[in-house]
């Protein structure tokens, strides 16, 4: 639809004006997807208008604070709220039913693992709030996790200049590693855990 082609481009006029405050904000009102928004970053820094580094901070804090946002709607909004509007927010019933499921399932240290898997990378913050996760945990680990994926992203966008639209088929080489590293540290993550708690019971 050509007025939402618009908003888009009036969006990323916007975000050029603003420089890494223009990131950050763009980041945390997720009309478009992160990935897009750090990409045009790295088209950014290509251009010499913002620094890698500022680019880089300023993206990871708009990247968390979208989703402690996520975070209280799920706290104090609870799923009824996000089944009817979540899909402003790009999260689908799917997306909460299998959040909840890996959540319920494996705890809050999926808080950082899941942020690697797309699928459920943004509704992992629901279930968090719903089960009224300590804030300060829930801060640290989305931070730790949205730091390695905004630096990919912003560099990529970098190289890419002035095709940082091509964003998608340039990350996928990277994307896929990323998922397959995550899982692998959840599967030492968990396996510690299980012996701790084996170790507990003897």
């Amino acid at each position: 639809m050509d007025w939402i082609s618009n908003v888009v481009h009036l969006l990323f006029e916007w975000i050029q004006q603003l420089g890494v405050f223009g990131v950050m904000l763009g980041l945390m009102v997720e009309v478009i997807p992160s990935e897009i928004v750090l990409a045009y970053a790295g088209y950014l820094v290509n251009l010499g208008s913002v620094s890698f580094l500022g680019a880089v901070v300023f993206g990871t804090i708009g990247g968390t604070l979208a989703q402690l946002f996520v975070y209280w709607i799920g706290r104090y909004g609870g799923r009824p709220f996000l089944e009817k509007y979540g899909k402003h927010l790009h999260i689908n019933k799917k997306h909460l039913d299998l959040s909840e499921e890996w959540f319920n399932r494996y705890g809050t240290g999926m808080i950082f693992f899941a942020r690697f898997v797309p699928v459920i990378r943004h509704a992992i913050s629901i279930p968090a709030g719903i089960t009224r996760m300590p804030l300060g945990k829930f801060t640290l680990l989305t931070t730790l996790a949205v730091i390695p994926w905004t630096i990919l992203f912003v560099y990529l966008g970098m190289q890419l200049g002035k095709q940082w639209e091509l964003i998608d088929e340039k990350a996928a080489p990277y994307v896929q590693p990323a998922i397959l590293g995550a899982i692998a540290l959840a599967i030492v993550y968990f396996m510690i855990k299980f012996l701790r708690s084996r170790g507990k019971t003897v």
